[in-house]
């Protein structure tokens, strides 16, 4: 009985609404006119968000001493945050329970798919040395699952010498210590401080 009940209700107040409108037929157009003009303005404002965010980005910088008093999530949105400001528009943390070995994932402007694990070191260089069963993970998980052009480890600290073998052997990239300095403090891409990264899957007039 509820059920009618709100059926016939429903149905009453739609018939009253459809009745104002056609006595007031200006209402329509008003209306859409709004929608749309709602819609430029909102989309004006994503734009204007997403170019200060760009230009604030590229004058980041972030000395690797920072980099070390850092939470372990907080450094994976830093690295996150390098890549977006060498241009990956799409760069996202997504470090967690369940990553498959992902921190960060980013497209580049050449199109080659970025896939990084963040390892923090809260002693830097004093810390323990990132060993290959970390590579292992990454390794199995980069390129098959998350279909990644460019695997990369990322540390504020150091890799043992087992670790940088196996970099080498798989084709895995590894940005230890120094290279995250230069980076993190300096203004050019990642991609320009590794060796033997793929070549552009799109090549632009960058490349």
């Amino acid at each position: 009985m509820q059920v009618l009940l709100l059926v016939a209700v429903a149905l009453w107040a739609a018939g009253r609404l459809l009745a104002w409108i056609a006595a007031h037929p200006w209402i329509v157009p008003v209306v859409l006119a709004a929608a749309a003009a709602g819609g430029v303005l909102w989309h004006r404002y994503r734009a204007a968000r997403f170019r200060r965010r760009a230009e604030t980005a590229r004058t980041l910088r972030y000395p690797v001493e920072h980099l070390d008093r850092l939470h372990h999530r907080e450094f994976e949105h830093a690295v996150r945050d390098l890549m977006f400001r060498d241009g990956c528009a799409d760069a996202v943390q997504v470090g967690g329970a369940g990553d498959n070995g992902a921190d960060v994932k980013a497209t580049d402007p050449f199109g080659r798919r970025w896939v990084l694990q963040c390892k923090h070191r809260r002693a830097g260089l004093a810390g323990a040395a990132v060993g290959t069963p970390d590579l292992h993970v990454l390794n199995g998980t980069g390129r098959p699952v998350h279909q990644g052009d460019v695997v990369v480890l990322v540390t504020n600290g150091r890799f043992s010498r087992p670790a940088q073998e196996f970099a080498r052997s798989q084709r895995l990239h590894l940005v230890d210590r120094e290279t995250l300095s230069a980076w993190a403090g300096g203004h050019r891409p990642l991609w320009e401080l590794l060796r033997a990264v793929p070549p552009p899957r799109n090549p632009t007039s960058l490349s």
